[in-house]
């Protein structure tokens, strides 16, 4: 047996910058599970606990498809539960990575975010979380500056490029199009509850063999296999999760 090298793509080099201010660029999203229980069996041991809070988040990983800035990755916490609530009781991280979630997926299959049609609600329905692992969307990337000078800037998801905006078709062709800086304020840092606050625990269920998850296009690696997943309920059967149009090809 021997390794043959010569394919090998070239070495990354050093990175001692983050990606400029305002780059836009085709992203995949990868999930790295973080061991704890999400909110359908599909998601178990996909979370991760904040070490401050109740929160649970989705710990996502980006990565560049194409262009100057191909196979740079950065990486970013979202809140799907917990943390500080609003008015009704409600996670107000939760509500806000919904959106970006949604974001995300309008702009992977080119859905129009004010169409509100039956066919794309039933896109957007996501049996779990877990299927948003390998989805590539438009997007644009911030320089978030760091709050301590010892430490570095850091790239973040600035923001969803959706197909009503001009910058998305040449995004997805892998065309350079010229950036928008964000210009974004030092980060503060990360403050405590307050005392005698606590917010209600979520309930998490208990860990199930993790099922086979969305194939978000033929130019992602082709999914680990994993044990078949339960089939769905009958359509209408009260408690049965919608399944989203994608998944069926």
């Amino acid at each position: 047996m021997s390794y043959d090298l010569n394919d090998a793509q070239p070495q990354l080099p050093p990175v001692s910058e983050p990606i400029p201010d305002g780059t836009f660029a085709k992203l995949r999203l990868t999930l790295r599970p973080g061991g704890v229980n999400g909110a359908t069996p599909m998601d178990a041991g996909l979370l991760k606990a904040s070490q401050s809070s109740d929160a649970r988040t989705l710990d996502c990983e980006f990565t560049v498809v194409d262009g100057p800035h191909a196979r740079r990755k950065f990486w970013q916490n979202f809140t799907v539960a917990g943390g500080k609530l609003d008015e009704k009781g409600q996670s107000i991280g939760w509500k806000i990575s919904k959106s970006t979630f949604r974001a995300m997926v309008d702009s992977a299959l080119g859905l129009n975010p004010k169409d509100e049609t039956p066919a794309a609600k039933a896109k957007r329905v996501l049996p779990g979380l877990r299927h948003l692992d390998g989805i590539v969307f438009a997007a644009r990337i911030m320089v978030e500056p760091a709050s301590n000078p010892q430490y570095r800037d850091q790239n973040r998801l600035a923001n969803v490029v959706l197909p009503d905006e001009p910058q998305h078709a040449p995004v997805m062709r892998g065309e350079t199009v010229p950036p928008e800086p964000v210009n974004a304020l030092p980060r503060k840092a990360a403050s405590t509850p307050a005392a005698g606050w606590q917010a209600p625990a979520p309930a998490w269920g208990a860990a199930q063999p993790s099922p086979a998850v969305a194939s978000w296009g033929a130019q992602n690696p082709a999914p680990t296999a994993q044990p078949a997943p339960p089939q769905p309920a009958a359509s209408g059967a009260p408690g049965s999760p919608a399944m989203p149009a994608w998944l069926n090809g």
